[in-house]
């Protein structure tokens, strides 16, 4: 049994032993409702789904072969409801969290392609239903989370099945299909135990090629990083060295952060549909989390995994800075913490879970875990302090969880940085965060100082003892009234500390700092500091009145965090008695001398603190006073005299109190409120002065006493009959560590998952719960007959005889105090008072018996549910009464409502408590977790443990939640059984208030409505009908209309829709119909509640086919659908957005029939000519949902090209009626000036900007159509089938202004209706293609891309050849301005078939050959250029595994022309030329890899290099003397550099010259799209053949060829390269180093830093010290700017490229620095550059350790500062470096000055003259007092 559950409250824990049976038996009766052979009987089984959650939600003890049971009748009944979405939801959802919860105590078999099927028919097909966006998603998220939580389930081999079905869509990486490809591998793709085989080292190089075939995609690195770690972690027999250089390269890329001073992120990522990206996690934390998942899984003894590790932080800790913050923070955020996590989760694992005979090959020993915790204190140290709170809190708690693992390293971190914080005044907020870190580890610390064993140094420990007194002591000065975030997290770190300790100041045989003198002295320093905070809060909320007024609203000690209550609560039940009595003394004269009506929370919640762990005592000191306090201020007040007579005495009325005596009695009844809630059978001795007090409380004509005075009756009546441990905080059993003498001192904290014998030793002392005794329960009971049931009674006698006619005032003031002691009276108790009782629907009176599930109670019964029904029946009365006569007294209506919710909701009160404190902080901070590997102790747990008084916390929420939970299903399961008549009144009471013209009347009230018809569905069609007819109504006033929007766009009422005929039709036509309604409030309303119903429609009943027509108390589907059509939309001046509203409905019914094909087929063809009509519509929006609609509803197949093409799908029955929706559609197509309308109609949806001459829009109509227009007008198919199918990135054709489900309507409409269609198309395109306007040029495109996309039957010769001419036309037309919209239209005509664009449209050729045949040469440039781009487009969705020969050919042909165009003399040209190469190219690369010799699963990042046949040179040809020609370009600027002409160096230029700069322009456009596109990996031959080019062209006369060779350059920085390019790009770059330009020398430099950064893993040693050697040489280069930028390459490589390196070059150069200084001292004389360059070998050496200290640092600080009287640039150098170092150790001066030496301090002060003197002599005086 579950801790909680054993830990209930003793009668509930006994009838918990019945859950399993009650599971047993729900599990039956739902496999009884589940009828095989009807799948419609899915929806007699949805009922049970919340019961079953009800039982993994209580954590009961439920059989494993009953669960099992249920999971395959979940999953029999979730494959069975094809298209019935809300059943695999519902189903879907309660599998997860069976599977998660139950699922290591399961055997079974779920197979995988069942899930597969269902996610591609619903989510990835063309012709989904109607459902709503939000239904959509829901059902989407609901099956991957099932397929994740099934994984583990899956049976053996069905990883090789799975790799096989998703391997050929990664064939052509530069296709949407690789995305949706690679997507479902990393959903599907199981890596348990049965399938281990499938993961050999040959499949992982085979994923690690196919992960390099695209680059630069955030999406695709995701993805395979995910899919990588799954088989990290799983397949441990693999053994990764092997890997680990790659793996390492990637992970170390994809945190794109800045390199120097460069973008963090790559300028041109690839890519992806906004679909793929929402349906297929890429959220960044999933990049972190599977990074971190790698890294700790592939840690092993002795592996290299280690070192690489060490790289990888060394490399990363710098952006952990606070100075180093950006959008890179977030994933080092979630990386830092994803690999304690994982690491903590992998020790737990191998504790508990591995067998013996794995530990020899991965366990982790001491040895690893101190690597790993060494490598994470360097981020720890850097991120402590960081600016983003989210870090500085990943930061604590990584090292909580850590000092548990390796506390000799960790805690000592933890004290230093705690001593830190304290020592400085630049940055007081590090003290927060250093006090945090000490809350967090205090458990460690406590361990670590009590068990000397831990350490052999026992300075050590002291130290730990130290920074424990120390951090108490220092953290009292934190709590500060004006500084709340310090406050709270000292108030954290005393709950922290005082958890672990068990009572303390019973013996002095304890350390000093827990003796009890010391205690004594700190608890009283500690009161005073907390009575000056409490004695100058302010309140961030005044006290509400009335019923209004929450139980705890005051400053942020109670509505920031509950620390405050928690830490008193802890500190006060540890103390022993006496020092308790000494607190209890001090508190008591702190309250009793003061009045803070600023902090009457905070009082209360001190007192309560008392009261709760010493009652007795407490209430002599701190009850007594205040009841005495509170007596004494009521005598001689005023009364009403309306508690306890009905006719109060008048004089009496007419006084009222002063305003300080109403603030004094209203504080102390706030605070004694507070404090009895856990007070127990001690408030019987104050029975007559608790009375006493209420009824005065009550008297008092002050609505704000009476407000305190119903808090009081509240609380006390919740705590007499309510269920609550009373002993949580105490100390109560003792369990012994491994180590003494802590036993005594520390309590041990226990697991909830306590299996094992050691742990199961706190199941032994449950928390002691107050059981109420039968004095109280008397008590409560003469409660409640007084305040509750002669309250009713004095209700009824006001409402039936008026006793206050003359005085209107008086019965609104007795109202309101009867009524709220009433309100009091039912919170007080909740449901311990009996629930009202339902009847069986025929009638009979027979008692109704409840169905038990699970076992909850709130406490001890009290009255009966005659009270409760007596209740109903008054209240209904005065309900009525207040609702004629007093309607526009908004308390007295609003106290109403309280009340009825009260009466009817049972168990909600309880539901609200759970709910305001599920989420409570206290549970869940790492301050109170110790996780479950303890290496202190050592003890390691199931899970995380927790103090005690935690546990009993947790079991107490349980209860309530379960008491919130056990009533409320008892009745729901008989479907014989309605809520009682009374029930029904007040549920006609509420439906009326929930009208009211009052918003927080009809808001109150809709609310309590709203969770009274969740619970009783059967009450839903009445209200459906009432609520539905206001909107009818045209008299309906606007406060009812609003009223019944609010109720009926409730997710409860939109559900019952769905199986509701009447309602249904009831509710529509409400809406359609309540056009008269002209108040802006009302009509925006109706909208949001038809968006709301738009985008969570889930479907229409199956019993609304199958109602007669002619009945009318259940309307037939057809009627409907005639009432629609009756309201005759444009042709009766219909409102424009209800005729949207209507058109929405019939489509969605449209869609919801399909399953009928009778009436399927009576309305498809009719209301598919209706949207054709649509098209040409006057209204916008009605045109932007025709296009929703014929997309949804033309199938468009039977003019398709072939019959094999033209089968149809058995889902959609529709298709048998395609010869009707053709004749229909035809005749409307056929009449006169229909199609010119239509495209004039679509024309004007273009809205053109004038800016960039492309529309704003994706879809089109954006910039007109609203947010909640677009959910009417959009269905989910726009969003989920997205075009185009490859990438964009092609700048010359982008534009936004072809809208492809245009398109798709013609292409659908001529596969539907055939030849006419297109010879109407063809009329009415010749006068549009000719026109100059851009609208009517892009539907122009529009129209032709589907007709050529149609794959049309028939002899088409000539349309074919009509076509052809026109596009011909299209392409020499002088206009460039329409050009991105014909380039989008080529795209979509040519555009690949099936899922992975394979099969190519009938057109494709014919388009092709049009594109090929040259021009004319007399044709303009932009012609030409324009032809180019064509061509480009048109290659680009051609899919390179599946070419033809026809369009290999194409290809060859293509490429001759553009190699033998390369010097054309149009720069715009030259553009295109190069990308259409890019294209061509790397096709005809990929094509050839996949050819005979090469087998699919051979492809690789870095394909094979085979060349086209018949053009097997063309490699040679484009590359041909690049180099040379970069030489002679390079050798012509400088010879020109020396001429002194008057001409420009362009002028003179020959013309051999302007040819050769022409062919390289060309070549670096072809570059720059390779690079750009991502199909650099089938080209990286090509591309490192021309680095040289690149890096030696960046400054040359030629400006053009200098801007394209720089923008190359930037885009190759990104590239990683991998053998054998490698080696071929490092000689080309080291070649260059000798340049005779100096700016090319120092773009070699930024070159170097980023290559060498990328490429750290997977260079070698030789490698690296050869270009270390490159960039030192360069420290002595003649130019200065070379010189320092090649320090500052240096500087940054020191940190991680390779540590022999670094050392070595950094005592190189100090001994090469000394040896230059001595020289200069005896005058010895040495170029300024060899000066220079051993000063700025120092400056790299000096700045490569920001931040840091290391031992060699003070001596090249000093040296670097003794060059200060060299020349400049030598001492501005110095003067920069020595600036910086003090910059970066500002912060951390207080320390890292002891360092230095006297000598070497004063050396560098004087080193940087243009520093502050008063920075200098301050830091001079430090170092010289802390010397003497």
């Amino acid at each position: 049994m579950h801790l909680y559950n054993a830990w209930l409250p003793p009668p509930v824990a006994t009838a918990a032993r019945r859950e399993a049976a009650a599971f047993a038996g729900a599990v039956r009766t739902a496999a009884g409702a589940w009828l095989p052979g009807d799948p419609d009987s899915a929806y007699a089984t949805l009922k049970w789904i919340s019961v079953f959650d009800l039982f993994i939600k209580a954590k009961s003890d439920i059989a494993p072969e009953d669960v099992q049971a249920l999971v395959k009748l979940g999953l029999e009944i979730f494959h069975a409801s094809h298209n019935k979405f809300v059943v695999q939801i519902k189903w879907g959802g309660l599998l997860i969290r069976l599977l998660r919860k139950h699922g290591k105590r399961l055997s079974l078999d779920v197979q995988w392609r069942p899930l597969y099927d269902t996610l591609i028919r619903t989510h990835f097909k063309r012709n989904m239903g109607p459902e709503g966006w939000k239904v959509r998603k829901q059902h989407f998220e609901t099956v991957t989370s099932l397929v994740r939580a099934s994984r583990n389930f899956f049976p053996e081999g069905v990883a090789a099945e799975i790799w096989s079905e998703f391997r050929p869509l990664l064939e052509n990486p530069w296709h949407n299909s690789a995305f949706e490809g690679v997507g479902f591998l990393r959903l599907f793709l199981p890596a348990n135990s049965r399938n281990q085989d499938h993961f050999t080292i040959d499949w992982i190089k085979n994923c690690l090629d196919i992960w390099d075939s695209v680059t630069n995609c955030n999406f695709w690195d995701i993805q395979w990083a995910s899919i990588i770690a799954r088989c990290i972690k799983n397949s441990r027999s693999v053994n990764w060295d092997a890997f680990l250089p790659l793996l390492f390269t990637r992970y170390l890329n994809m945190f794109e952060v800045p390199i120097s001073s460069g973008n963090g992120s790559y300028p041109f990522p690839v890519e992806v549909p906004g679909n793929t990206r929402f349906l297929f996690s890429s959220k960044t934390r999933t990049l972190s989390k599977a990074i971190a998942k790698s890294v700790v899984y592939l840690l092993k003894p002795k592996s290299l995994a280690f070192e690489y590790f060490e790289k990888l932080i060394n490399f990363l800790e710098q952006f952990y800075h606070p100075s180093n913050g950006g959008r890179w923070t977030y994933s080092l955020e979630r990386f830092l913490r994803y690999l304690v996590v994982y690491f903590e989760e992998r020790l737990q694992h191998e504790q508990f879970g591995m067998a013996v005979e794995d530990h020899d090959q991965s366990y982790l020993g001491k040895e690893e875990r101190s690597v790993f915790v060494k490598a994470i204190l360097k981020l720890l140290d850097r991120g402590q302090y960081s600016k983003d709170s989210s870090l500085a809190e990943t930061v604590s708690v990584a090292t909580s969880v850590l000092s548990y693992i390796e506390p000799t390293l960790v805690l000592p971190f933890v004290a230093k940085n705690f001593q830190l914080a304290l020592e400085t005044t630049t940055a007081t907020h590090q003290l927060k965060n250093a006090v945090t870190s000490v809350a967090y580890s205090g458990r460690a610390l406590l361990l670590c100082s009590l068990c000397s064993s831990q350490s052999d140094d026992s300075s050590v420990v002291d130290s730990f003892s130290d920074l424990v007194v120390a951090s108490l002591s220092n953290a009292l000065l934190g709590m500060d009234a004006n500084d709340p975030p310090k406050t709270i997290a000292t108030m954290q770190l005393i709950g922290s500390i005082f958890s672990n300790l068990a009572v303390v100041g019973v013996s002095d045989d304890v350390p000093i700092f827990l003796q009890s003198t010391t205690l004594s002295n700190w608890l009283d320093e500690f009161f005073s500091r907390l009575f000056s905070v409490l004695q100058n809060l302010e309140s961030s909320s005044p006290i509400n009145e009335g019923y209004q007024s929450s139980f705890m609203s005051g400053t942020f000690l109670v509505e920031d965090s509950p620390y405050y209550f928690c830490m008193l609560e802890i500190l006060l039940g540890k103390l022993s008695k006496s020092l308790f009595n000494q607190s209890l003394k001090r508190i008591a004269k702190f309250v009793n001398a003061n009045i803070l009506p600023g902090a009457t929370s905070e009082v209360g919640l001190l007192c309560c603190a008392c009261v709760h762990s010493y009652p007795e005592e407490a209430s002599v000191y701190l009850v007594k006073p205040i009841l005495e306090t509170i007596m004494s201020s009521f005598e001689g007040t005023p009364t009403t005299g309306y508690v306890g007579r009905v006719v109060a005495d008048k004089a009496s009325t007419k006084a009222a109190l002063s305003p300080a005596l109403e603030t004094a009695i209203d504080y102390y009844l706030r605070v004694l409120a507070i404090s009895i809630s856990y007070a127990g059978p001690v408030l019987l001795s104050y029975k007559e002065e608790l009375n006493h007090i209420i009824t005065s409380a009550f008297q008092v004509p002050s609505w704000k006493v009476n407000g305190a005075g119903d808090h009081l009756l509240r609380s006390l009546l919740g705590n007499l009959v309510s269920y609550y441990p009373i002993d949580q905080y105490k100390h109560v059993y003792v369990m012994p560590f491994n180590c003494q003498p802590i036993g005594n001192i520390i309590e041990p904290w226990g697991c909830s998952k306590a299996h094992q014998d050691r742990e199961a030793e706190i199941l032994n002392f449950p928390p002691k719960w107050h059981d109420p005794s039968h004095d109280e329960l008397s008590f409560a009971n003469e409660l409640l007959q007084f305040h509750f049931q002669s309250a009713l009674e004095d209700l009824l006698t006001i409402c039936q005889t008026k006793v206050h006619s003359e005085t209107a005032g008086d019965e609104k003031e007795h109202l309101k105090i009867t009524l709220l002691r009433i309100h009091s009276a039912l919170h007080g108790v909740m449901s311990c008072l009996p629930e009202i009782r339902p009847s069986y629907k025929d009638g009979r009176f027979l008692e109704v018996e409840s169905t038990f599930f699970i076992a909850g109670s709130a406490g001890s019964t009290v009255g009966s549910s005659e009270m409760r029904e007596k209740a109903a029946e008054f209240v209904h009365i005065a309900c009525r009464y207040l609702l004629k006569e007093r309607t526009d007294d908004s308390i007295l209506l609003a106290l109403v409502v309280r009340v009825i919710d009260a009466l009817v909701n049972y168990g909600s009160l309880e539901y609200q408590e759970w709910s305001s404190h599920v989420q409570a902080w206290k549970l869940e901070s790492a301050s109170i977790m110790e996780p479950p590997c303890n290496f202190i102790v050592p003890f390691h747990a199931q899970g995380k443990k927790r103090p005690r008084w935690a546990l009993v916390d947790k079991a107490n929420l349980h209860s309530t939640w379960r008491c919130s939970q056990s009533s409320y299903h008892r009745y729901r399961m008989n479907a014989d059984v309605s809520p009682s008549v009374l029930m029904i009144n007040l549920m006609n009471d509420l439906l009326d208030l929930s009208l009211h013209n009052y918003e927080t009347v009809r808001s109150y009230a809709g609310r309590s409505l709203t969770k009274l018809l969740k619970r009783w569905p059967s009450l839903i069609s009445d209200c459906v009908l009432t609520l539905a007819g206001n909107l009818r109504d045209p008299k309906a006033p606007e406060h009812v209309v609003l009223g019944s929007c609010s109720i009926l766009i409730s997710q409860t009422v939109l559900r019952h829709l769905t199986t509701d005929s009447v309602s249904l039709s009831s509710f529509i036509m409400g809406i359609l119909e309540s056009s008269h309604h002209e108040s802006l409030k009302c009509q925006k309303a109706i909208t949001e509640l038809f968006v709301m119903y738009n985008i969570r429609f889930s479907g229409i009943s199956r019993s609304f086919f199958k109602n007669p027509e002619n009945q009318a108390d259940k309307p037939g589907f057809l009627s409907l659908i005639s009432q629609i059509n009756a309201l005759g939309f444009e042709t009766n001046g219909l409102h424009w957005r209800y005729n949207l509203m209507a058109n929405r409905v019939l489509l969605l019914l449209i869609l919801a029939s399909r399953s009928e094909s009778g009436i399927y087929s009576q309305m498809l063809a009719k209301i598919a000519g209706h949207f054709l009509r649509n098209l040409k519509s006057q209204l916008p929006h009605s045109r932007m949902l025709a296009i929703s609609a014929l997309n949804t509803l033309l199938q468009g197949s039977p003019h398709k090209a072939s019959a094999k093409d033209s089968k149809q799908s058995v889902d959609h029955p529709e298709d048998c009626n395609i010869s009707s929706t053709e004749e229909i559609l035809n005749e409307i197509i056929r009449e006169e000036g229909f199609m010119n309308e239509t495209l004039n109609s679509l024309s004007h949806v273009h809205i053109i900007s004038d800016n960039d001459g492309s529309s704003k829009a994706s879809y089109g109509a954006s910039s007109f159509q609203s947010g909640s227009d677009k959910a009417i007008t959009y269905f989910y198919f726009d969003f989920s089938a997205s075009w185009p199918r490859t990438p964009s990135w092609i700048s010359l054709v982008s534009g936004h202004t072809f809208y492809s489900n245009f398109a798709r309507i013609f292409k659908r409409l001529i596969q539907q209706c055939g030849m006419p269609v297109i010879s109407s198309l063809q009329t009415t395109l010749e006068e549009f293609l000719i026109s100059k306007e851009r609208s009517r040029q892009c539907v122009a495109a529009e129209a032709m891309a589907g007709m050529l996309h149609s794959d049309i039957i028939g002899n088409l010769e000539g349309e074919n050849n009509w076509l052809m001419v026109q596009l011909h036309k299209i392409m020499l037309a002088p206009s460039v301005e329409s050009a991105p919209e014909w380039a989008a239209c080529i795209r979509y005509a040519v555009t690949g078939k099936e899922r992975a664009g394979t099969r190519a449209p009938v057109l494709r050729q014919k388009v092709l050959e049009c594109l090929c045949s040259p021009l004319p040469h007399s044709m303009a440039t932009s012609v030409l250029a324009k032809r180019y781009s064509f061509l480009s487009v048109a290659l680009i969705e051609i899919s390179p595994p599946k070419m033809s020969p026809a369009e290999k050919q194409y290809h060859v042909k293509i490429l001759h022309e553009l190699l033998d165009s390369m010097n054309h003399s149009s720069a715009q040209v030259r553009e295109a030329i190069g990308i259409a190469m890019c294209v061509t190219t790397s096709n005809m690369r990929l094509s050839g890899s996949f050819g005979t010799a090469c087998s699919p699963q051979d492809l690789c990042g870095d394909v094979s290099m085979t060349e086209q046949t018949g053009n097997e040179y063309w490699s040679e040809r484009l590359t041909d003397g690049a180099n040379e020609l970069a030489v002679s370009i390079q050798n012509s600027t400088q010879s020109k550099q020396l001429e002194s002409t008057s001409d420009s160096a362009e002028d003179s230029m020959d013309d051999r010259e302007q040819a050769a700069a022409k062919r390289m322009e060309t070549i670096f456009h072809f570059i720059i799209a390779s690079l750009k596109s991502g199909r650099s990996s089938v080209l990286l031959d090509i591309i490192i053949g021309l680095v040289y080019p690149i890096l030696s062209l960046q400054e040359t006369s030629n400006k053009d060829l200098s801007l394209l060779a720089k923008s190359a350059f930037e885009l190759l920085k990104w590239r990683i390269l991998h053998r054998p390019f490698l080696e071929t790009a490092i000689t080309s770059i080291l070649s260059s180093v000798s340049d005779p330009n100096w700016r090319n020398r120092s773009a070699l430099l930024s070159y170097l830093r980023t290559f060498t950064y990328r490429h750290t893993f997977i260079l070698s040693g030789s490698e690296k010290s050869q270009i270390w050697q490159t960039i030192e040489n360069l420290l002595v280069d003649n130019q200065v700017e070379v010189r320092e930028h090649a320090a500052g390459v240096l500087a940054s490589l020191m940190k991680g490229i390779d540590e022999d390196l670094s050392k070595d070059f950094r005592e190189r150069s100090y001994a090469q620095a000394q040896r230059i200084f001595v020289a200069r001292r005896r005058n010895l004389k040495s170029s300024v550059a060899t000066i220079h360059g051993a000063v700025l070998a120092l400056t790299a050496s000096v700045l490569s350790v920001p931040y840091d200290m290391p031992s060699w640092l003070p001596s090249h600080v000093t040296l670097l500062a003794r060059f200060i009287r060299e020349p400049s640039p030598i001492r501005s150098t110095v003067t920069k470096a020595v600036a910086e170092f003090k910059r970066t150790h500002a912060d951390t001066w207080s320390i890292h000055k002891d360092a230095f030496t006297e000598d070497e301090l004063e050396a560098s002060l004087k080193s940087s003259p243009s520093l502050s003197l008063s920075y200098c002599s301050t830091a001079y005086a430090l170092c010289n007092s802390s010397a003497l």
